[in-house]
């Protein structure tokens, strides 16, 4: 039975999501990135059968996926900072497991590492050139 002091208590509580090495309280360094599904297979891994995924598909371009995204933890005892896919699986209760390479390609606001593919080879390396010695690859215009 909860204390009356508890029950009336309007702050939010403390997420309970704890390291996966020592169950300590993990502390959150970094916004949320919410996950997107592209592909009828990412929404039958979650449970939606093929015909309703290829349907919500069909509609949109992407899906959200509710109460799933990637978030940096810290953990005081560990002394690491670790990404984590976080689901929501009931109210208050949360299952993390390290983040894979293949869900930063379904998160919305993140920088794609190999660049945009629209882009030339090009555009790309005079974008990292610094200074003025970039003319040289224009010596042979005359």
């Amino acid at each position: 039975m909860q204390r009356r002091c508890d029950l009336n208590r309007k702050r939010s509580k403390r997420r309970k999501i704890h390291c996966l090495i020592d169950a300590s309280y993990l502390d959150s360094v970094s916004q949320k990135y919410l996950l997107f599904a592209e592909l009828s297979v990412q929404l039958q891994q979650r449970g939606i059968s093929r015909k309703t995924a290829l349907l919500l598909l069909s509609n949109k371009s992407t899906v959200p996926l509710k109460d799933e995204w990637l978030e940096a933890f810290w953990c005081k005892i560990c002394n690491k900072t670790q990404w984590y896919h976080v689901r929501k699986t009931g109210k208050h209760t949360y299952d993390l497991s390290i983040a894979q390479q293949e869900l930063w390609q379904q998160v919305q606001g993140v920088v794609n590492p190999d660049g945009n593919q629209s882009v030339s080879e090009f555009t790309r390396r005079q974008s990292r050139t610094l200074g003025s010695s970039a003319i040289k690859d224009f010596n042979f215009i005359k």
